[in-house]
């Protein structure tokens, strides 16, 4: 690949410092940001980093005088709002930028747990039974729903507000649950049907031909009895809490046709909400064998040793390639245009 001049869009409380001397850069919030900008640099490449908040106006200025390649899009979210992603992405097509990660139209139907879900079940791809609970409103069960119950919110992403309360067992624990997720995070939740099974993910990469990586597994070894096995936000971010619960992510172990299966799986649901660029679909398997989709991420975390870059670290992709790759779905992508 030629050098490339490259501006990368992060949230402003999220650019890397210029001397990281006596930081631990493994534990910083920061992690991917400085792992992909510097990965860039490293690999030759011009990197110009620009924070971002709740104002766009100066991406066009930086980008008239940088003339940059590509716009490596790192951001997650909009003056705090992670559904407002999808306009940062809007915005660098209004301005003919090519950009790296998931179209507007795949950013929005991925971000909505309710819209995906039934865009899923009209493909026929099993998805959890699930009834959303707007501000305001209080839940009301369909006879398909039955306890125990997962609560979540209808939009947010990386297990935010997910923790061992949001399984709950009768209509008192469904009511403060619902009320927990419209008062401390300001979204409509999601009651889906809880599925006990194992908890595995799957890295999609491409635009129209897609490569998909090894099935990736959670696992919880040391987790007591009477703890629910879910991906909670503490066991996604809490180094202390994996190790003492025996928490970890890796390969799964699956035979070959169930993991051609899962993969295939995968990719009708990459497919079915119009994703580009990478993302990583979460399932779930009964002990039946059944799979239940539930959620695709576009955009997922690239920090260094995360799921997504180890599984493409396994199937023969370093890190370095696996940006190039990404790079190299950015520059070819065009959005569709009727005019």
């Amino acid at each position: 690949m030629k050098k490339l001049r490259i501006l990368a869009l992060v949230h402003d409380h999220l650019v890397p410092p210029d001397d990281t001397t006596g930081i631990d850069v493994r534990e910083a919030e920061w992690k991917m940001e400085y792992d992909v900008i510097e990965t860039l640099r490293e690999m030759g490449h011009t990197v110009r980093v620009l924070g971002l908040h709740d104002e766009l106006g100066s991406i066009r200025p930086t980008a008239d005088l940088f003339k940059p390649h590509i716009v490596f899009n790192l951001m997650e979210a909009f003056a705090g709002v992670t559904t407002f992603d999808q306009n940062v992405v809007s915005y660098l097509e209004l301005l003919r930028l090519p950009y790296t990660g998931c179209n507007p139209r795949g950013l929005i139907l991925a971000r909505d747990k309710a819209l995906s879900k039934k865009l899923l079940a009209y493909h026929r791809i099993g998805v959890p039974e699930f009834t959303v609970v707007r501000r305001g409103g209080r839940p009301r069960l369909t006879k398909k729903l039955r306890f125990p119950l997962i609560v979540k919110s209808l939009f947010f992403e990386a297990s935010a507000g997910i923790s061992q309360a949001s399984v709950v067992e009768n209509e008192e624990q469904l009511e403060r649950r619902v009320q927990f997720i419209h008062d401390n995070l300001g979204t409509a939740a999601i009651v889906e049907q809880f599925i006990d099974g194992r908890e595995l993910y799957v890295g999609v990469l491409g635009n129209h031909r897609l490569d998909v990586y090894p099935v990736w597994e959670m696992s919880f070894d040391k987790m007591p009895d009477n703890k629910w096995r879910i991906a909670t936000e503490r066991v996604k971010w809490s180094t202390q809490y994996q190790k003492r619960h025996g928490i970890m992510t890796d390969r799964a172990p699956l035979d070959a046709e169930t993991a051609e299966r899962i993969q295939r799986v995968a990719k009708r649901t990459y497919r079915a909400l119009d994703l580009n660029g990478y993302a990583r679909v979460d399932l779930r398997m009964d002990e039946e064998g059944r799979l239940f989709v539930l959620e695709a991420n576009p955009n997922p975390n690239l920090a260094y040793g995360e799921d997504f870059t180890e599984s493409a670290e396994v199937s023969g992709t370093s890190y370095e390639r696996l940006l190039e790759r990404i790079l190299t779905l950015g520059l070819r992508w065009e959005p569709e245009r009727t005019g």
